[in-house]
């Protein structure tokens, strides 16, 4: 048995698993992979925490980036649409790069504890996968990639990229969901998550849903501005992020 000096956790190994006993008397499950382990104190948070606060400052320049009409009418079409593509630039790929820090920060690991637990070792990165977990996230990543990747195709990256676009895409996939790029990056987040064990990633998907959400319903405001009824027909045809749902709904 390890005690930290501190008195905040104690720590009892038990063969490749360990029981992280916190000051709230709140019990986690983590594996050690046979390495020394230092998880005490706020290093287990710190990290993580910066990447859910870099993500949701995005959120507001991300917003702005969808404005294309409002930003044309004060600084006329050529420069609007430049500083929207800025916009769109800076906090797409700085959601992006926080929600890979999420993934991979500092963070007790989770354990299902099922066929035994064996595992795939990847000594390479010093990775320990269990199998079960490697099923499971190939259950969402395969999804995942296959929305986000059609989803790209169908609009461009360039698109993707500045959120502006200059006809309504109503064909592929994007006849199954309005915002297939979106519930690709949930899936893959959902996948991942399991990919790496990461339990606080896992427990950031509602929040994620929740952001996805607020952005695609932004964002379809802006549409409805800018396509008006073209796009509000869509709208009635194709479900947000749910395929099938909004006719299983109507039937």
């Amino acid at each position: 048995m390890r005690e930290s000096t501190a008195n905040f956790c104690t720590l009892h190994r038990i063969d490749r698993l360990a029981c992280v006993h916190d000051y709230d008397k709140r019990l986690r499950i983590i594996d050690l992979n046979d390495i020394p382990l230092r998880f005490c104190g706020d290093d287990v948070y710190i990290w993580f925490s910066i990447c859910v606060l870099v993500a949701i400052a995005m959120i507001p320049p991300y917003f702005l980036s969808v404005e294309h009409l409002k930003f044309q009418g004060r600084y006329g079409k050529e420069k609007g649409n430049r500083i929207c593509a800025i916009l769109g630039l800076i906090s797409g790929w700085g959601f992006f790069l926080s929600w890979i820090g999420i993934w991979v920060a500092p963070q007790p690991r989770i354990i299902l504890p099922i066929l035994g637990s064996p595992s795939i070792v990847l000594p390479a990165i010093n990775l320990r996968i269990p199998l079960l977990h490697l099923i499971v996230s190939i259950f969402f990543l395969m999804p995942g990639a296959w929305f986000g990747v059609n989803g790209v195709r169908g609009t461009t990256l360039r698109v993707a990229e500045t959120h502006r676009t200059e006809k309504v895409v109503t064909g592929g996939i994007y006849s199954i969901v309005r915002h297939p790029q979106y519930l690709g990056g949930l899936l893959a987040h959902v996948g991942i998550s399991f990919l790496l064990s990461a339990l606080y990633s896992l427990l950031f998907t509602p929040l994620i849903m929740i952001l996805i959400v607020l952005i695609s319903m932004k964002e379809e405001r802006e549409l409805i501005r800018e396509f008006r009824l073209e796009y509000e027909e869509y709208r009635k045809r194709v479900p947000m992020l749910i395929p099938g749902l909004r006719r299983h709904w109507q039937d």
